[in-house]
């Protein structure tokens, strides 16, 4: 059985036919101006889309720049500020202890008008790491008056001590050997029964002060916090200057007098000024308040 082929043979005619047809319709159409506006519409889209991307790319990147430009300047700002207050605090910081440091020599100043002995005001300026601190060095020596011997007190936070005795005299600056060192012998008294002792350090200002030859007989008379003062017998030291308080009382079988120890009424770690005093001259600017006799 012999297949038939059909095969499609496209002819010259209908060819030429078509494309007329074609090119009426194209014509048609833009004659009717349907293209035309396609084509414009299709151009504004492609245009204005682009001018919306660039517009979005230029302020997107002049963000960007001013974000970098204002967090550089706040950068700034914040450090000028930082420092500013850094200063601020320092200055308030230098106020305050300027105020405090006044407030020390003006009481310090009236205290030594008061005193009714020649006194010489100074400033505590080392002290002695070899003594274990048991030695004081002031900034006043042999040039401003200051004499080997001489008794030293202070006045702290409006209260009156004893610091103990120049020791070691140069031209500008001087040694005081403080009531707790353990060569430091001072004749006191209890101000509550006027009881006589002899009072000695034992090495640094931590440890208490101890007060010997006080007779048991008077025990029960002593309280915790009577007040020790310098008996002023010895010609050593004036009369009255506060040394400390009693804080501890023992009683031994074995010895007739009471052992008792005194904490400092000073408080040595925190002295920085002090008033040598002249036992032997009378103040001559003293106020006739009724100071330290």
């Amino acid at each position: 059985m012999v297949r038939r082929q059909f095969r499609f043979r496209f002819q010259l005619p209908e060819f030429v036919l078509t494309v007329l047809v074609l090119f009426s319709g194209v014509m048609l159409a833009f004659s009717s101006g349907g293209f035309i506006i396609s084509f414009e519409r299709i151009g504004f889209t492609l245009v204005s889309s682009l001018q919306k991307g660039v517009h979005a790319v230029a302020a997107g990147v002049g963000n960007t720049v001013n974000a970098v430009h204002e967090l550089s300047r706040l950068r700034e700002e914040n450090a000028d500020l930082t420092e500013k207050l850094k200063n601020y605090e320092y200055l308030q910081r230098t106020n305050t202890e300027i105020r405090k440091e006044n407030e020390r020599l003006r009481e310090q100043l009236r205290f030594s008008q008061s005193v009714e002995q020649k006194n010489f005001p100074a400033q505590i300026i080392g002290r002695d790491p070899d003594g274990l601190y048991s030695g004081l060095t002031i900034n006043k020596g042999s040039r401003h008056g200051i004499r080997k011997n001489m008794p030293v007190i202070a006045i702290q936070n409006g209260i009156v001590g004893l610091v103990g005795k120049v020791v070691t005299v140069g031209v500008g600056t001087s040694l005081i050997m403080p009531v707790y060192d353990a060569k430091c012998t001072v004749s006191g008294r209890i101000q509550n029964t006027r009881d006589i002792g002899l009072i000695s350090g034992r090495g640094t200002a931590e440890n208490p002060l101890a007060m010997k030859y006080i007779k048991k007989r008077v025990l029960d008379e002593l309280h915790f916090g009577d007040l020790v003062v310098t008996s002023g017998e010895s010609e050593n030291y004036m009369r009255d200057i506060p040394i400390g308080s009693i804080s501890k009382i023992t009683v031994l079988d074995y010895d007739a007098s009471l052992n008792i120890e005194l904490t400092p009424i000073l408080d040595f770690a925190r002295l920085e000024t002090v008033i040598v005093t002249d036992i032997k001259e009378t103040n001559p600017d003293a106020d006739g308040a009724g100071g330290v006799r």
